[in-house]
C-alpha cells in the first residue's frame, strides 16, 4: 500500500529541498597587509602612506599561498599603497590565475580576472592624531604605558586629536554591511585586505564580539582570516595552512565541488 502523505506536508519538504539546492555560500578572506616600513620602524602609521617592507612582501605572497585554492570574485582594500600591495601579491599565488583589474569607476562592468575596489570611504582608517609618525616605545616612555595602551586598544578612548576603535568600527562596518555584504548575499566570494583596526571592527561585527572582547583581539600581518557566509550567518574557518603543509584547509565542500580535510590553525 503507498504510504498517503498530507499534500501540504508534501509541498513544505518540495520548499526544503529547493531552499537547501539554491542556498548561496560564498567565503569572505580578511588579510591584514604585511609588515610596512613603518610597522618595521615601530611607528604609529595611521593613514600615513607607506609600502612593504621585503618581509612585508614575503608575508604577502605566503598569504596568497594559503588562500590559493579558496575561489575570489572582487577584492576590496583600503586606497593605501601597503594594503594594495598585499593584495595584488596575494593573488599571483592563486591557482586560477586571475589578474586584478582595479575598478576606478565601480558602475564599469567586471570583462576578466577579479574586480578589485578600493574602499575609499573608509582609506584613511584609524586617525593615531598627534601619535602618528612618533616611535611607539618612546611615546611609551613619555606618556606611560597604560594611556599609550589605552590610546592604541581601548574601544572608546582616543589618542589626542585622533580616534577611538569605536569611531573607526562606526564607517568600517558601515561600509562592510552596504558595500561587502550584498556581494556576499549574492554569491560572490570576497577578499579584502585593510589595515589592522578596521579589520578588527569588521571582525567584532561577524564574531558579535563585545566591547571588552575586540580590545584583546590582535592580528598579525599578512596572516589571512577565512569566514564562510552561509543561510545569513559568518561561520569562522580560523586560519588556512598553505598548500605545502600536512591536510588542506576545508572551508566548504561546495565552492569548488570536491571535499578536503580540515585542518584549523589558531
Amino acid at each position: 500500500m503507498d504510504a498517503v502523505v498530507d499534500p501540504a506536508l508534501r509541498t513544505s519538504q518540495s520548499a526544503n529541498d529547493y531552499n537547501q539546492k539554491t542556498s548561496i555560500e560564498s567565503s569572505l578572506i580578511l588579510i591584514r597587509h604585511g609588515e610596512s616600513l613603518w610597522n618595521e620602524k615601530n611607528l604609529f602609521t595611521g593613514c600615513v602612506d607607506v609600502p612593504l617592507t621585503k618581509r612585508g612582501i614575503e608575508e604577502a605572497i605566503e598569504a596568497g599561498k594559503r588562500i590559493s585554492n579558496i575561489p575570489v570574485d572582487i577584492i576590496y582594500t583600503s586606497a593605501l599603497i601597503r594594503a594594495q600591495m598585499t593584495a595584488m601579491l596575494a593573488m599571483t599565488q592563486h591557482r586560477r590565475k586571475k589578474v586584478p583589474i582595479i575598478m576606478h569607476d565601480e558602475s564599469e562592468q567586471e570583462k576578466h580576472g577579479v574586480k578589485f575596489s578600493a574602499m575609499k570611504p573608509i582609506s584613511n582608517l584609524f586617525q593615531y592624531g598627534e601619535l602618528q609618525g612618533l616611535n611607539k616605545e618612546e611615546t611609551a616612555e613619555r606618556y606611560g604605558k597604560e594611556k599609550v595602551h589605552d590610546w592604541r586598544r581601548s574601544y572608546d578612548i582616543p589618542p589626542p586629536n585622533g580616534e577611538s576603535l569605536e569611531m573607526c568600527s562606526q564607517r568600517a562596518v558601515a561600509y562592510f554591511r552596504e558595500k561587502i555584504e550584498p556581494q556576499l548575499q549574492s554569491g560572490k566570494n570576497v577578499m579584502v585586505a585593510a589595515h589592522g583596526n578596521s579589520l578588527r571592527s569588521i571582525i567584532m561585527y561577524l564574531d558579535k564580539l563585545t566591547s571588552q572582547e575586540v580590545i584583546n583581539l590582535e592580528l598579525s600581518t599578512g596572516v589571512p582570516l577565512l569566514y564562510i557566509y552561509k543561510d545569513t550567518k559568518f561561520i569562522k574557518r580560523g586560519s588556512p595552512v598553505g598548500p605545502t603543509e600536512a591536510g588542506v584547509y576545508a572551508y566548504t565542500k561546495n565552492l569548488y565541488g570536491w571535499c578536503w580535510s580540515i585542518t584549523i590553525k589558531d
